[in-house]
């Protein structure tokens, strides 16, 4: 087959359709050679040495290719990886800019750049060719008919994000076609965006989508598949495992089809990205695409041995953010997922990494500026994971403006709060009020603080209180993966039981972390599949698990429909309620003071707290008063926010206590609407004041609205 070749320009990299032909682009500062590699249908390969280069961007432009058209790259340079140089033609290279990728990666030799027979170990040049066996890229139609969809644009205060995983929430699902279980159209099946929308969530977090190394070796070894996608091998491309069209580029508009969907019924798309490594592992890994293209460039090699890679996320290799070209891969990425495929807001996995300007966490490091000046990201969500495996790499609070976290502080109080251990109190009084100590200092807003007591990485809910320790044998690493200091409380009995007292504590301590999630300040992220009391039977870290362990079942909305009726009742409670997602810190002296007008804080018997009794250890129950006329902050449109007031007693004790309304709310009547030691909300209508007390159970919490 004959291809015309015309010089093309430098811009935009990647491979880009005009209608006519196509763009090809790619940057290498350290190549001596580029080849464009067309595959047809029969996986023929014609090979095009690329002549023009300028600014370090091969290209050229082929008039009458389009889209369907599959390709990739080998570029020739020196092998020395002792000087961090890894070049080795035979292996055909995934386009870092590619839109679409058609199959997957298979395990082979053939795969590495080094020769695995010889043993100077990753040193010795392979000259076995990887092109039968490697997913090819493929130029892209970007058309699509979005009609009037743009990003919600949903205020902060108002946002109650669901974490959840496209293939796993969709995979079990009766009412979705068989053929779409698992897939984008799945999510995007008026059967999943109904149970979303009746649940109340605003915004789902959905697991890595860029496409990813699905089956390294050491997991195919096991009979065992990457999950959860950590191991992005492009940031451009949706993966392609996670469409029921084809892997032709349909998996592009099927997955724009589905933001379209969810944001047609009110729910926004955020993507949980990984731009802190990729799935090339470290200097024993395969050579599939950034390796291959200009390993010195793209990865953060040790200063006096660029053989080997620097490390600080656990797995095996760190992108190289000083250098201009890997920060434009990544702001390009991220522009792309806004402009082209409508997302509005990103997840960034162990952000710390990404701050890092030599050893050291910088949060003024070029990448966050870029950031914070880039108009197309002005209005997305951006949030933190707030650290990384490296020296100094725990970051919580410490992100500049703009940015939102997980809050690892609010997860790990409030679970050691609720399973009775000392010095919690006051801890669990700042994470209520969404951790002014962390965010209100360097002008953050109670938004920074992304409040969590579940997620994908670690116990479900269910799994938290019934499980002392892990249970993580599945994975074939001898559970010595996971976690294992998870601050959980198996309530009495290890795993599965049938002891009513035992299953009783478990509801009531599942109801206790729900309602504290919903009703504290700042912005709730809830686990998919814990408001139905999903199990993944204690293991803490199913990354590996593509199967029936990890995906939704959906018979629980049956067995545990008091828990789903629970958990949409107290998000619908908090969309009615700005009480409890006010926009600024709450006024005054610090939460500790006494005389605040908005908000305040008293013992069991009624009386206001002093400094001294919050420094007690042992103390675990407090009243919160909310007063609903004490906002400050106005409506969208410049009006007076008012809302109703609030009494919240918690008693994580292990016996009952009598709560006392406190002195200076004896004359007002109050109704309990909230007692989490039963299923559901409460609507007897029973009106409590003057020195009436209140019996509140061991380890629950009630909430009263204030009636008169």
């Amino acid at each position: 087959m004959y291809v015309s070749v015309w010089p093309g320009n430098v811009y935009p990299l990647g491979a880009s359709w005009d209608g006519k032909g196509t763009n090809f682009a790619l940057f290498s500062e350290n190549a001596t050679g580029v080849e464009l590699c067309l595959f047809d249908a029969d996986d023929q390969e014609i090979r095009l040495h690329l002549t023009e280069k300028n600014n370090f961007v091969w290209h050229a432009y082929l008039p009458g290719v389009g889209p369907g058209q599959r390709y990739g790259f080998r570029v020739h340079g020196h092998w020395a990886p002792e000087a961090g140089h890894r070049f080795n033609p035979n292996k055909l290279l995934i386009d870092p800019y590619a839109k679409a990728i058609d199959g997957e990666i298979n395990e082979s030799s053939a795969i590495f750049g080094y020769s695995l027979d010889a043993p100077e170990e990753d040193l010795a040049f392979s000259d076995l060719d990887n092109a039968q066996i490697m997913p090819k890229c493929v130029v892209v139609d970007q058309s699509f008919d979005w009609g009037d969809d743009k990003p919600l644009g949903r205020p902060w205060h108002e946002t109650i994000i669901y974490e959840t995983h496209v293939k796993g929430f969709t995979k079990l699902h009766p009412d979705i076609p068989e053929e779409l279980r698992g897939t984008y159209a799945g999510l995007g099946h008026p059967a999943a965006i109904q149970y979303l929308q009746q649940l109340g969530i605003t915004s789902v977090e959905l697991m890595p989508v860029h496409h990813f190394l699905s089956s390294p070796g050491f997991l195919v070894d096991k009979g065992l598949k990457n999950y959860w996608g950590y191991d992005s091998i492009n940031y451009f491309t949706p993966h392609s495992g996670y469409s029921a069209s084809g892997s032709l580029g349909e998996q592009v508009t099927e997955f724009k089809q589905m933001v379209k969907d969810l944001h047609f019924a009110g729910i926004e798309v955020i993507l949980d990205v990984v731009y802190n490594h990729t799935g090339e592992g470290n200097h024993l890994g395969p050579t599939l695409s950034l390796r291959g293209i200009d390993n010195s460039v793209y990865y953060r090699l040790i200063k006096d041995n660029s053989r080997y890679h620097m490390d600080f996320t656990g797995c095996g290799n760190s992108l190289n953010v000083r250098h201009a070209q890997v920060l434009k891969l990544i702001m390009d990425s991220l522009r792309y997922w806004v402009t082209e495929m409508h997302v509005d807001g990103f997840r960034f996995d162990l952000a710390s990494a990404l701050a890092r300007e030599l050893y050291e966490v910088d949060n003024l490091a070029a990448f966050f500026d870029i950031i914070h000046q880039d108009p197309v990201l002005a209005d997305v969500k951006l949030i933190a994971e707030p650290w990384d495996l490296g020296e100094g790499g725990y970051q919580v609070g410490n992100f500049p403006l703009r940015w939102s976290e997980w809050n690892g502080r609010y997860r790990d109080t409030v679970r050691d709060f609720w399973r009775g251990e000392d010095d919690s109190l006051g801890q669990f009084a700042y994470c209520f009020t969404g951790s002014p100590d962390l965010y209100q200092a360097n002008g953050r807003n109670p938004s920074a603080s992304i409040n969590f007591i579940t997620a994908h990485d670690g116990f479900t809910l269910n799994d938290l209180v019934s499980y002392n320790q892990k249970d993580n044998q599945a994975n074939g690493e001898d559970n010595r993966d996971g976690e294992s200091h998870n601050r959980s409380w198996n309530c009495g009995v290890e795993g599965e039981t049938h002891e009513p007292d035992v299953i009783r504590l478990r509801e009531r301590q599942r109801r206790n972390f729900l309602a504290t999630l919903m009703l504290s300040q700042g912005i709730p992220m809830l686990l998919g599949g814990d408001e139905i009391g999903f199990s993944q039977k204690g293991n803490n870290n199913v990354y590996c698990q593509d199967n029936e362990l990890s995906w939704r079942d959906w018979t629980l909305q049956k067995s545990n429909a008091e828990l789903l009726d629970f958990t949409r009742q107290l998000i619908n409670f908090r969309h009615q309620h700005p009480a409890f997602r006010r926009r600024k810190w709450f006024q005054g002296r610090p939460i500790h003071g006494l005389g605040i007008s908005d908000i305040g804080w008293f013992n069991a018997d009624g009386s206001e707290m002093t400094q001294k009794q919050w420094l007690v250890s042992y103390a675990k129950a407090m009243e919160i008063f909310l007063n609903g006329e004490g906002i400050v902050t106005p409506g969208p449109r410049g009006e007076r926010i008012i809302d109703e007031s609030f009494l919240l007693f918690f008693n994580a004790h292990y016996e009952t206590i009598e709560f006392a309304l406190p002195n200076v709310f004896q004359d007002r009547e109050w109704e309990i609407i909230i007692d989490t030691n039963e299923s559901r909300f409460l609507n007897s209508g029973k009106l409590i004041m003057g020195e009436q007390t209140v019996p509140v159970t061991d380890r629950s919490l009630m909430l009263l609205r204030r009636v008169s």
